[in-house]
């Protein structure tokens, strides 16, 4: 369901990655780490801080990013029985899953819904106008167990503690082999000392490369926890039917007009790549067929 929340999530680790990187080069941690030959424990060391500092940021922004993004207004007193009934139904499966009330928001858009927020008990749950006046009301309670689920599940710790892993080696191999080039490509210059251009250039372009990888790695385990949300919302539930009617009815709706930099947090998308944070929605309505 949360497209949204994993590629906001996503974009906002690599932009603060990418600015912890620049402000390292800038005052002149690169060139600490390869004075006297490469230092691979302090370079690890600060790699860890480089990368679970990323993630982490991620993870305290996460609300307030997704708030921004998506023009989510929050509900602080429903004004109508459509905002009433979505505020107790978000606080009735709140209670089953033993998590604090989370704010509970509307935005403008297509079938589509996200949860994020940096624990369980700090948590948002959006809907669209889209998905409330899209589908029935058991379809779309369906949905908000599902994001309750998330919650619940802690999926927004676990993959920042993903993330962090993962930026951390890219950060840490990205520089172990542009120091390994730019050693190769400057050894016969005696005179120079510290990190040349060829190890600039080279750890640019293997974190570029690094990301990718790691960004599949990231999209798988968010895949996982997606079938987990759809059984934590059965259980809240107490029948698989009602997510398997919203997944049927979210088969049939177009709910990819989000921000470009949400699209992979929301419930409903393109699932058919290696990079794609959710399954296919035949693939989840089969798991629950067999739940």
């Amino acid at each position: 369901m949360n497209f949204k929340r994993v590629a906001l999530f996503l974009a906002t680790n690599l932009a603060i990655m990418l600015v912890l990187s620049v402000t390292a080069s800038l005052l002149g941690v690169n060139r600490y780490l390869t004075s006297g030959g490469l230092n691979l424990g302090a370079l690890l060391g600060f790699a860890m801080v480089m990368g679970f500092g990323g993630s982490f940021i991620s993870l305290l922004m996460s609300k307030t990013m997704a708030k921004w993004s998506t023009g989510a207004e929050i509900i602080d007193q429903p004004r109508n029985q459509t905002e009433a009934w979505l505020v107790n139904t978000v606080a009735r499966h709140a209670q089953r899953a033993g998590i604090a009330m989370p704010e509970v928001a509307i935005y403008e858009g297509e079938a589509n819904a996200f949860a994020t927020g940096p624990s369980r008990n700090n948590s948002l749950v959006a809907v669209s106008t889209g998905l409330l006046h899209g589908m029935s009301q058991q379809e779309v309670e369906a949905v908000i167990a599902h994001e309750v689920a998330h919650v619940a599940n802690g999926d927004m710790v676990t993959l920042t503690l993903i993330q962090g892993v993962v930026n951390t080696f890219v950060f840490f191999l990205a520089r172990v082999v542009g120091y390994a080039i730019d050693s190769a490509l400057r050894r016969n210059d005696e005179e120079s000392s510290g990190p040349g251009i060829g190890y600039m250039v080279t750890v640019f372009v293997c974190e570029m490369v690094f990301g990718i990888l790691a960004s599949m790695i990231v999209a798988y385990f968010s895949r996982q926890r997606e079938y987990a949300a759809d059984a934590g919302a059965a259980e809240l539930m107490g029948s698989t039917q009602p997510m398997i009617g919203a997944l049927r009815r979210l088969g049939g709706v177009d709910g990819n007009d989000l921000p470009k930099d949400m699209q992979a947090m929301g419930i409903a998308g393109g699932a058919m790549s290696l990079f794609a944070s959710h399954p296919s929605l035949e693939d989840r309505i089969a798991a629950l067929q067999s739940y």
